[in-house]
């Protein structure tokens, strides 16, 4: 009788420990989707900023950017030459030799897209969209800016940004179909999550350092 009670208290905690998961779940796609009517595939409807963040997103084994980063690149450019930026901020991963997402994301810019070198500052330790945020926030002084990324990725930047401290809109980067992009937004949904967990619960660490320049006075 006592293995049976045991049993069932078990099997209790774990319907309640996946009922507040779910909810959880539930929770931070809805919140986080919410910021879905900040994403502007209009770039002039968007509100001109100091700043704007382009997210890294994988390059290519001959050093050029990926279809999706290169597509953000192509906006960021855009707004610039437009005049609604006056610097970008490329952030992105450089962990491994001969890898740089940020150093090839600068020199896009520069070399084929008629960006000045004196307006873009870079992140070398944009390992994922919390880290960019924050970082942002820390080291740049950023308080306002435009995300640069594809629309399945921008709710949850902005939603992020935002709740670090920066006021964020965002531009849509979606210029083509892309490979696996189903995959991508399948992974939206556990990334919103872990989105919600971070910012609310687990406040994980990140590359700190010292304070770079205001690029948003």
């Amino acid at each position: 009788m006592s293995s049976m009670i045991h049993g069932l208290r078990i099997v209790f905690i774990a319907l309640i420990g996946t009922a507040l998961a779910g909810f959880l779940l539930l929770f931070s796609v809805i919140m986080i989707e919410g910021k879905r009517h900040d994403v502007k595939a209009d770039l002039q409807a968007i509100a001109p900023q100091n700043v704007a963040i382009v997210f890294g997103a994988g390059i290519k084994r001959d050093n050029t950017p990926s279809d999706a980063l290169e597509d953000r690149l192509i906006v960021a450019a855009r707004l610039y030459h437009a005049g609604q930026v006056k610097t970008i901020l490329v952030s992105g991963d450089n962990r491994f030799k001969n890898y740089s997402e940020p150093d090839v994301m600068r020199d896009a810019l520069v070399e084929r897209m008629g960006v000045d070198a004196k307006d873009i500052q870079a992140d070398y330790a944009g390992r994922r969209t919390y880290d960019t945020c924050i970082r942002a926030k820390k080291l740049w002084g950023v308080d306002h800016a435009i995300l640069i990324s594809q629309d399945f990725h921008l709710p949850r930047a902005i939603w992020t940004c935002d709740k670090l401290g920066i006021e964020s809109s965002g531009a849509s980067a979606s210029l083509r179909p892309y490979m696996f992009a189903v995959d991508y937004r399948a992974r939206e949904i556990l990334a919103d999550l872990n989105a919600f967990i971070n910012v609310y619960i687990w406040h994980p660490g990140y590359v700190g350092g010292e304070f770079v320049t205001d690029i948003d006075p």
